[in-house]
């Protein structure tokens, strides 16, 4: 099964961020793990701080995936582009997000993502990724 992770904005930054609510370790480290974790799943990896270029991963993976692991970060709950993108592909896509969205600010209670997801993880930590894995298996 071929899988791709999406990440948005900042989060390039993981292990540098605001460590007490992202975490201390990269993703590009953390993505060892679930590729060491899960070893009969193809997961591929697209981060970029550029919604458009957003757009184009979630377009691409779409066609080619078996399903997309999204993490839109702060384009979630600013940007219709993303939400159609998602709404437009045949992949079905997991939203995750490290934190608890629900227990910050109030503009992050609202997905553009949610409406067209097979669902959504929140809060978790970097273990929201491997939940969505699972979820796909």
């Amino acid at each position: 099964m071929k899988l791709t992770i999406i990440n948005g904005p900042n989060l390039n930054l993981l292990g540098k961020r605001e460590p007490e609510i992202y975490g201390n370790q990269s993703f590009e480290d953390f993505l060892q793990v679930l590729r060491t974790k899960f070893p009969n799943l193809e997961i591929d990896y697209f981060q970029s701080n550029i919604e458009g270029e957003l757009i184009d991963a979630i377009q691409r993976a779409g066609f080619s995936s078996d399903g997309i692991v999204l993490n839109a970060a702060a384009y979630t709950h600013t940007s219709i582009g993303i939400g159609d993108a998602v709404k437009a592909v045949p992949a079905p896509v997991v939203e995750v997000h490290i934190s608890n969205t629900f227990s910050r600010e109030t503009f992050r209670h609202h997905s553009f993502v949610s409406p067209h997801a097979k669902g959504v993880i929140v809060g978790f930590g970097l273990k929201s990724y491997e939940l969505a894995l699972q979820a796909f298996i």
